[in-house]
């Protein structure tokens, strides 16, 4: 049976001001759902209290029937969560093969079946020819393979991407929207929250659209752009899907 990452109602409040009033949603293992609003909307606030990075004021984050809201990220993880943040995660100093190693060095795993793990992770993410690699001279795409080749390794149901397309060469673009959607096809559920909306919503199955802190619309891509309201408020008149 699918797992289910879901919040209800979650609010944050901040100086008094609620930023996030009422954000519910959920994302099915197998799923690419997108997460999307203009700046101060409260999308990165909804989904920080997702990831657990933020405490709500309100609300809770529930993985299939089991409250989640109170559990630091690690425990997140060793549920099956994983969340890769905007900025480079990867360790520079360390090599590509080292960086997943790292992290399977505190599973249960023998150490012939950590490497073999990540020889499967590296042909896998298509990074196994830079395998030797330093962290601190890769380019953004590689980087990004490095760093959900790591999150991978770990068999995760779910995988959080903060920015993904950030700090990526627009040649990149393409090539993080190949691994999203391969992550798909090893039944992960994928959240994504992004400022380019175009490339976010060309790989996503469903997304909501946050407005003044809370959810002002859901639907297929197709269904938010060409939503009048959407249009005018967000996403622009001359808006044109373009599906990956």
């Amino acid at each position: 049976m699918s797992s289910i990452l879901s919040c209800n109602n979650l609010k944050k409040i901040y100086n008094k001001r609620e930023v996030v009033k009422s954000s519910t949603l959920q994302v099915k293992q197998g799923q690419i759902v997108g997460l999307l609003g203009p700046n101060g909307a409260g999308k990165t606030t909804t989904f920080y209290m997702i990831v657990g990075l933020v405490k709500p004021d309100g609300g809770n984050v529930l993985l299939d029937q089991e409250n989640i809201t109170e559990l630091p990220m690690f425990k997140r993880a060793r549920k099956g969560i994983g969340y890769l943040p905007q900025e480079a995660s990867v360790f520079r100093k360390m090599t590509v093969e080292e960086n997943i190693m790292a992290v399977l060095e505190f599973t249960t795993m023998s150490k012939a079946e950590q490497r073999e793990k990540t020889d499967r992770m590296l042909e896998d993410l298509g990074i196994a020819a830079i395998r030797k690699s330093m962290g601190y001279a890769l380019s953004g795409g590689e980087r990004r393979r490095t760093e959900i080749a790591r999150a991978l390794a770990l068999d995760p149901k779910f995988i959080l991407l903060d920015e993904p397309f950030a700090g990526v060469d627009p040649i990149a673009v393409e090539d993080i929207q190949q691994i999203v959607e391969g992550l798909v096809k090893r039944n992960i559920g994928v959240l994504i929250t992004d400022h380019n909306v175009h490339e976010t919503l060309s790989i996503t199955d469903h997304a909501y659209l946050l407005f003044d802190g809370n959810i002002f619309m859901q639907g297929s891509p197709e269904e938010i752009a060409d939503n009048a309201e959407a249009r005018k408020l967000y996403l622009g008149e001359k808006f044109t899907l373009e599906r990956y």
